[in-house]
């Protein structure tokens, strides 16, 4: 096998396909492994430049952290590549108690040295932006800043009411951030300005970006700072996207891939646990565009026993695709029918919630042939490939008009599986014909 030019850990299962578009789009052949893979599914890959481990720390607590992530950077650490990155959101969403972003990158420093952390949030890719500090993000045409947003100052679950980053991850750990901001990056001296940012006693270090410019900057330090024993980096997939410009800049990439066409399908089976107003306009539009649309009750699909619940809903999916239609499952229509307050009250509910539905998918792809699929919302994406035996991804069609929620191909044993054409699709993600684009086959 290679020596990869990197390795990562995503936080989620969409960010973590987010960073494979952006490396293999690009001419770095990625394999993404949805747990530690054996060394024949390894070998299966050895081609590849760059290798994911998907998880679902994101929506975990610290202790499960401590028990999960120290294996899962260790062994990508073996692979030996010049840069391991930690996933997180674009958005930074995050809290002391859930997804902590500061209390991984302890568990990384444990595993990699105490040497200071660049972190890298910004992503004009996805537009994703950091200026002096503070995170901005793009929705319906205008960019607000994230503590600002419409959808991200109310998430659900880990709201965020700070825009500079380091102090909404002050709480998250004792670790000190400092700041490379866009002043420094524009001087003739960045150099000079990143080292002495890096020795100024910080134990992460936050590079803004807000433009291509910046970006590429941002590109040439993270690699030219990088350590000979393997670089720890935690950021958005605007690392790779700044490491991409470098690695081109070097000559280190052959020229991006051309990827063929995805056919028209007749039919696809969508499940949805996001309560993003993106996805509730997509399903929308999905069911006035000859989808069926079955609203699934969240808190009795998630209880302990669903076994009834499951199995109508498997029944309900089989006869709308033996109609000729494809079928779309959702446990809530935007934000109004969030149901999360009910589901924190049963320990486990929301977990068991995606994996339910990924019971659900597996069920309809094996028993009505279906050869494309979609999973809609990050942290269900995360449960519910689980459940569908899927090994590993590559990257079938990078989607440039919503980046970060490609077309994969699935991996499997299981041959009903294995080939699956399938999407896994943040909440924020995407245009609201998504779910048609997908059945369609339309990459532009």
């Amino acid at each position: 096998m290679q020596t990869p030019l990197l390795s990562y850990y995503g936080d989620d299962l969409t960010g973590s396909t987010d960073v494979m578009e952006a490396l293999a789009s690009q001419g770095v052949d990625t394999a993404l492994f949805l747990k530690i893979p054996d060394a024949s599914l390894l070998d299966r890959f050895s081609h590849c430049g760059a290798f994911g481990l998907a998880g679902t720390s994101r929506s975990q607590t610290p202790g499960w952290m401590d028990d999960n992530l120290a294996p899962a950077f260790s062994w990508l650490k073996s692979l030996g590549a010049a840069i391991t990155h930690y996933k997180v959101c674009s958005t930074f969403d995050s809290s002391p108690q859930l997804g902590s972003i500061g209390k991984a990158i302890e568990i990384g420093r444990d595993i990699f040295g105490a040497a200071p952390v660049p972190l890298v949030v910004g992503a004009p890719q996805i537009r994703r932006y950091t200026a002096f500090g503070n995170l901005f993000a793009a929705y319906r045409g205008e960019t607000y800043r994230i503590d600002r947003h419409p959808v991200m100052s109310r998430h659900p679950v880990t709201p965020m009411s700070e825009a500079d980053v380091r102090l909404h991850l002050a709480p998250q750990t004792a670790l000190r951030c400092g700041l490379v901001d866009l002043a420094a990056l524009k001087a003739a001296d960045v150099d000079a300005a990143s080292d002495r940012a890096l020795a100024a006693g910080s134990d992460i270090v936050l590079f803004d970006v807000a433009d291509e410019d910046s970006q590429a900057v941002v590109g040439r330090q993270l690699w030219r700072l990088k350590a000979p024993s393997g670089q720890f980096i935690c950021g958005s997939s605007g690392v790779e996207y700044a490491l991409v410009r470098e690695w081109q800049r070097l000559g280190l990439l052959c020229a991006a891939p051309a990827f063929s066409a995805a056919a028209r399908v007749d039919q696809i089976a969508v499940v949805s646990g996001s309560v993003s107003p993106t996805t509730e306009r997509q399903i929308r539009h999905a069911v006035d565009n000859g989808f069926e649309g079955i609203a699934l009750d969240a808190v009795d699909f998630a209880a302990a026993d669903a076994t009834a619940a499951l199995e109508t809903a498997v029944a309900r999916g089989l006869q709308g695709l033996a109609s000729g239609r494809s079928v779309i499952f959702y446990t809530a229509l935007g934000p109004a029918a969030d149901r999360g307050a009910a589901l924190s009250l049963e320990d486990g509910s929301r977990h068991r919630l995606g994996e339910r539905l990924g019971v659900l998918l597996q069920q309809l792809v094996t028993r009505a042939g279906l050869r494309r699929a979609v999973i809609a919302g990050g942290d269900t994406s995360s449960h519910a490939l689980g459940k569908l035996s899927v090994e590993a991804l590559t990257l079938r069609l990078p989607l440039p008009q919503s980046p970060g929620s490609p077309l994969c191909t699935a991996h499997s044993r299981d041959p009903a599986v294995d080939g699956l054409e399938i999407s896994l699709k943040g909440g924020q993600i995407g245009h609201d014909d998504y779910f048609s684009m997908i059945r369609d086959g339309r990459a532009a």
